[in-house]
């Protein structure tokens, strides 16, 4: 019998070039997903398109965005695609120097939603007994704490001029039904095979749960993050429109707010592109994301795969 002798270090570039065919597969069938329904490559572009605004736009314009005194509530125009406001600055140019606050608010609220309730299900799920008590009455807690209540009494010791404070609440807010979720996403999982496997060849709880349970939970709590977007999007912008938050940076809530309560956009036909423009811009985003989501739900749910 012969015996092939491989020679040192073979089995690692083997592994390695299995990872990248596999990689590379993944990324062809992710794009033919998104090719299979054209309706998902536009929530791409416009989920892109939000992520360019919001990174590139206000570099565009001054950090005082002029007025012109003579155009108050001017009609749409290629000028000003969007009219004016009531102090005659330019619509569009609010819409873009405020996504930056949106989106990053956005981002820092589902970052921090997410690896909280991932963290305590993922934990909680695993090791049951005493910690799974412990973890899931803190989460119950964190559910019923009045969100728009304790806002109110933080904003008037808190201006949240950033977005990041902003989002730091949200997400400390918000992580109770990620946590209960992925908590029963855990207990499905491990009971299974591979989990037993692990447990019997004596590997540390860390390296089970993130080696083994975590890349398996990866596209759920990936859907869950973009989810989480949309939610701080609403809730943000809701907290500005009602005033409850002091008007001290430009996003699509204060713009709301303004055009509503003291532009006279529900009365005033001319005010009327005022009041939509950051109305189309959430809606636009919204739809980029159920896009998205509705993509990768069919990537990672062999099951839903159109043959």
């Amino acid at each position: 019998m012969t015996v092939t002798v491989l020679p040192p270090g073979a089995g690692e570039v083997a592994a390695g070039t299995t990872r990248a065919a596999l990689r590379r597969n993944f990324w062809r069938g992710v794009w033919r997903v998104l090719c299979r329904k054209p309706s998902r490559m536009a929530g791409v572009v416009i989920v892109v398109g939000f992520a360019v605004m919001g990174v590139v736009g206000p570099l565009l314009y001054p950090a005082n965005l002029p007025r012109d005194d003579n155009a108050l509530y001017a009609a749409p125009s290629l000028q000003h695609p969007f009219g004016t406001d009531f102090e005659g600055t330019d619509v569009l140019a609010l819409v873009v120097t405020g996504a930056r606050y949106v989106l990053l608010t956005g981002l820092a609220t589902a970052v921090i939603t997410v690896a909280l309730g991932t963290a305590i299900g993922l934990f909680a799920g695993f090791r049951r007994g005493g910690w799974d008590t412990a973890l899931m009455r803190l989460t119950d807690l964190n559910l019923a704490i009045p969100g728009l209540p304790l806002l109110l009494v933080l904003s008037t010791v808190w201006k949240f001029t950033s977005p990041l404070s902003m989002g730091l609440v949200l997400g400390l807010l918000g992580w109770g039904g990620v946590a209960r979720a992925v908590r029963s996403q855990t207990l499905s999982l491990r009971e299974r095979g591979f989990i037993e496997a692990a447990r019997g060849l004596g590997l540390p709880t860390t390296h089970i749960i993130g080696r083994e349970l975590l890349p398996s939970m990866a596209p759920y709590i990936a859907m869950n993050m973009l989810i989480a977007v949309t939610g701080a999007v609403y809730a943000q912008v809701g907290l500005f429109f009602l005033g409850v938050l002091p008007f001290d940076a430009n996003n699509w809530g204060v713009m709301l707010n303004l055009a509503v309560f003291s532009g006279g956009a529900l009365t005033t036909p001319a005010a009327l592109p005022y009041l939509l423009a950051p109305l189309i811009a959430i809606l636009l985003l919204t739809l980029g994301i159920v896009l998205i989501v509705d993509a990768m739900d069919e990537i990672f749910n062999p099951r839903l795969r159109e043959e």
